[in-house]
This record gives structure tokens, C-alpha cells and sequence, in this order.
């Protein structure tokens, strides 16, 4: 892969202030896993910021969706190619219990100021206080990494999803990783369509809440029958923003000419 002009727009923003950078492979929403040599070129990119600014840039990699990957991918930690990494994983969405605020931290030993950041990190989890896990979920944690996670069965509901939307007119890629899909809105305001198939009873995330207007985010965590369901109503709303858009715009407020 090629340097290209994401990596040299984020070059040019790698200033005195930045303290880090925050990397998340099995990205949500799109899905996007990032090959060894993206992450080779990140890790290079970061190594020049930070001797040309004088101190390290630190690099947080989310591996919350590292186990959920496609297509026989295999997913590649940040962590590997840069020493000033922070690795931040939490059972919360592989095991789709985040009001357990269950997971862990590590810092790779050949970090700069290995001991400063641990200090710094675990002051800051105790005084959050809500940041703590219960009791419970401590005890729990070898356990909760023996639970088994059918990544086939997501991939199944996946390629159904895809193929469901594509047959109704949506244009939507398909994610290397994670648990959702993002098609582009067929309404320029993504937030209205959002609404639009909620009258159908089908909940989605506008993509304006994550900083990509123009597409809504759907997940295919849902079980095989929610989707079968969710499909024709996908339709229904693509159908209806047809009769929608070859209706006339309301006149506005105190007749045709607005007075």
C-alpha cells in the first residue's frame, strides 16, 4: 500500500499538542481492518512526529472488535509495530455486555515513561470510580476469555444483510470486521431517512451521531429472524422515499408565497 493523502493530512496535524493518536481496528462502523503494512506506515509516520516535536505521540489501539473479523482475515494489533502503543480492549462488545464496563489496558514494556503512564492511567481509573468493574466481573475475567464467539454465524447474518439491502436499491460495502454494516442514506439528511425507517419499526444510528453524514449504521447482532423481518421493511422505506420525493413540497407558512 502506497503513502497516500490520508497519511499526509494526518502528518501535517501531528503538532505540539497532540498527545495521541487513537487507532481502532474492526473500525466502527465501517468495518475496516487494517493490514500490517497500513499499521507499518502509521507506526513510521508516528516515529517522525514525535522526534520532530521532541517527545513521544502515544498510540491507543481500540481491539474491542479484534475477534471479530471475516473472510479468513487475520487481525494485526497496532501494538506490534510501534513501541509507545496503549492496547484498550473490553469484553463489553464481543460478548455485547457494555453496561459491565468489563476489559483491561496494556502498555507495551518498551514504551517512554512505562511508569509515569501507569501511574497516570490507574490514578485515573480509581478516581472515575465508575471506570472500576464490579466485583463479579474481576473473578470472572478468565472465564468471560473462554466464552466462545461464533464469528461464522455474524458473517452468515453479514452476507444476508448485504444482500438484502443490495436487492432493495442500497448502496452498502461489505465491513472486514465488527458487527455493523454502513449503506449510504438514500435522503441526503441521514437523520431524517433514520426516521423515516423508524416509522417501520427499524432502528438504525444516523451516521451525523459518528461524523459520517450521508449513511446510517445498521448491526448485524440482531438474530436471523429480527433481519428477516428488518429486510422487507428496508424496502418499504426505499419504496416510500420514492412516492416521498415525487410528491410536491409543502407551501410554506401563510399561503404559496409565504406571507
Amino acid at each position: 500500500m502506497k503513502r497516500n493523502t490520508k497519511y499526509v493530512a494526518l502528518d501535517v496535524h501531528l503538532a505540539t499538542t497532540v498527545a495521541s493518536v487513537r487507532e481502532d481496528s474492526g473500525q466502527n462502523p465501517t468495518g475496516k481492518v487494517y493490514t500490517s503494512e497500513t499499521l507499518r506506515q502509521l507506526s513510521t509516520l508516528l516515529e517522525s512526529a514525535s522526534r520532530r516535536i521532541g517527545r513521544p505521540i502515544y498510540l491507543v489501539s481500540d481491539e474491542a472488535y479484534r475477534r471479530i473479523v471475516y473472510d479468513g482475515i487475520e487481525f494485526q494489533s497496532a501494538t506490534n509495530f510501534y513501541s509507545n502503543s496503549i492496547m484498550v480492549y473490553t469484553y463489553g462488545k464481543a460478548l455485547l455486555t457494555p453496561g459491565q464496563r468489563v476489559g483491561y489496558v496494556a502498555l507495551s514494556p518498551e514504551m517512554d515513561d512505562l511508569e509515569q503512564m501507569r501511574t497516570a492511567i490507574s490514578s485515573s481509573q480509581i478516581l472515575c470510580g465508575w471506570a472500576i468493574a464490579s466485583a463479579l466481573m474481576q473473578h470472572s475475567l478468565k472465564d468471560l476469555e473462554e466464552v466462545p464467539l461464533y464469528v461464522s454465524d455474524l458473517q452468515r447474518r453479514r452476507d444476508k444483510f448485504v444482500a438484502g439491502l443490495r436487492a432493495s436499491a442500497y448502496e452498502v460495502h461489505v465491513p472486514e470486521g465488527a458487527f455493523y454494516l454502513t449503506p449510504k442514506s438514500p435522503m441526503e439528511d441521514d437523520c431524517r431517512f433514520v426516521d423515516l425507517l423508524a416509522e417501520e419499526e427499524v432502528f438504525c444510528l444516523p451516521g451525523s451521531i459518528v461524523n459520517m453524514p450521508g449513511y446510517f449504521r445498521v448491526s448485524v447482532s440482531a438474530t436471523d429472524e429480527m433481519i428477516d423481518r428488518a429486510l422487507p421493511k428496508f424496502a418499504i422505506a426505499m419504496k416510500r422515499l420514492g412516492r416521498l420525493a415525487s410528491q410536491p413540497p409543502p407551501a410554506a407558512a401563510g399561503g404559496p408565497d409565504g406571507d
